[in-house]
């Protein structure tokens, strides 16, 4: 039972914090003017109209019987209760009405005819609250003749109600008010430190960021900012120590090169040169997949001229770019670049023809590369996007590198809050699918 409650109030109550906390600060204060408006209106408000009708009615019915009593000083009579009451009456021979000038549901009307009629009896009065705007209409049955009223309405309805009503409704207003002003700024920080934390996923670097709001929402921020610095600095580190590595090893190989050149034995010298070779591109693959994460100032790319771009890079008559809408988003150039370019290579490298796609949907790019190759096992999706991976079978994608060529791709995409798809491409080749938010 509770469970299922428990699930019901997580399907209705806001998902985001600004609410729920708007929620505690307003439930309370609404809830207890509902109680207040409540016991005012059923103990002081109906008790007070119901006393005042009484009083009415009695009047009224006093009246009559001192009209029937003596009917000769009736100038006098209506005088005198015009003077000191505020009342209108008149005596006439008109006929009763037969329609009804009550409201159904208005406590007012309920309240006067509930009087009326236990002093009157059923079809000896009539009543209008609503013909006059500040005047109560009112008919009753005399023998013969019908006596009629024309009485102020404060004596129908106590005055209080609207006053009460507006004193308890502005001060709840305004302090909605002041708690919608104060967890506005207490959730700001909040919203700042998700969308902070959310650039340094995509791989942004966050150097303008600020800690603020209530001391624990400090203690946050201010440990969230140690830790984009240290991982930041982790990764200067490694770059830094990679650049060294490069330098160190690319002077042997170098000079390896040289005294192969020298060697009278050319079948061995160029068997040596090829392993040589190798190991520079397995180096350069290697420090092109550390280098992913290097710091990169995050820009506004146009797709459309980026590609365009890579397309005279490349130079090829069998690169082809259809449908290049122009959609801008937030990104790294170099690194985007750096991963449509693999894939490009991999196309041409293993097929004939390579065809780009871009779509737009409501909030992201979808870039589609197909090419007419030998394609990848279903089997093997997984596996081609791990580190150093490399298929044995008919399409190898880093015959020349150690597998890393979609792992870097995989790597970049993701970090700017993409993803990658493979599937089979209309060239039946493969079929790259890239999603990226703008």
């Amino acid at each position: 039972m509770f469970s299922g409650l428990n699930r019901l109030l997580k399907i209705i109550l806001p998902k985001r914090l600004f609410y729920r906390a708007l929620i505690i600060v307003a439930a309370p204060t609404i809830l207890l003017q509902i109680i207040i408006t409540i016991v005012f209106y059923d103990s002081i408000w109906i008790k007070a109209n119901k006393n005042i009708t009484r009083s009415l009615v009695a009047q009224l019915k006093a009246i009559q019987e001192v009209y029937q009593n003596d009917k000769n000083n009736l100038d006098f009579f209506t005088d005198s209760y015009k003077n000191n009451f505020n009342f209108e009456i008149g005596i006439t021979q008109n006929e009763f009405p037969e329609i009804s000038g009550e409201r159904r549901f208005s406590p007012m009307d309920r309240s006067l005819r509930r009087e009326l009629k236990s002093t009157f009896g059923n079809n000896n009065y009539w009543f209008s609250t609503v013909k006059f705007k500040n005047a109560v209409e009112i008919k009753i049955k005399s023998e013969e003749e019908v006596l009629e009223f024309l009485v102020p309405k404060e004596m129908v309805s106590t005055s209080s109600v609207r006053l009460f009503v507006l004193w308890t409704t502005l001060p709840s207003l305004l302090l909605i008010i002041i708690a919608l002003i104060f967890l506005k700024n207490q959730t700001k920080p909040l919203v700042r430190l998700a969308k902070a934390a959310e650039r340094f996923g995509k791989g942004d670097y966050v150097n303008d960021f600020r800690p603020s709001g209530a001391l624990e929402i400090r203690k946050a921020a201010y440990e969230f900012d140690r830790m984009v610095k240290r991982i930041n600095r982790h990764l200067n580190q490694r770059s830094e120590m990679l650049s060294g590595i490069s330098h160190d090893l690319r002077t042997p190989l170098t000079r390896l090169k040289l005294q192969l050149a020298m060697i009278n034995q050319k079948e061995l010298s160029t068997k040596m040169s090829k392993d040589i070779d190798e190991m520079e591109d397995m180096l350069n693959d290697y420090l092109q997949f550390a280098k992913t994460q290097s710091q990169e100032t995050t820009t506004n790319i146009n797709l459309a001229d980026l590609l365009k771009e890579i397309k005279n890079d490349f130079s090829e008559k069998n690169l082809e770019i259809s449908n290049s809408e122009k959609i801008n988003l937030q990104g790294r150039v170099s690194s985007l670049k750096r991963s449509f370019e693999n894939i490009i290579n991999n196309g041409l490298t293993y097929g004939n023809k390579v065809l780009i796609n871009v779509q737009k949907s409501s909030n992201r790019a979808l870039i589609i590369f197909e090419d007419d190759g030998p394609g990848i096992p279903e089997d093997q999706y997984k596996n081609v996007f791990r580190p150093f991976f490399r298929l044995d079978k008919s399409r190898s994608l880093n015959q020349s590198g150690v597998g890393l060529g979609l792992a870097i791709v995989e790597d970049i995409i993701n970090s700017h809050g993409g993803n990658v798809q493979l599937g089979k491409s209309r060239l039946n080749g493969l079929q790259v699918k890239i999603s990226l938010p703008f």
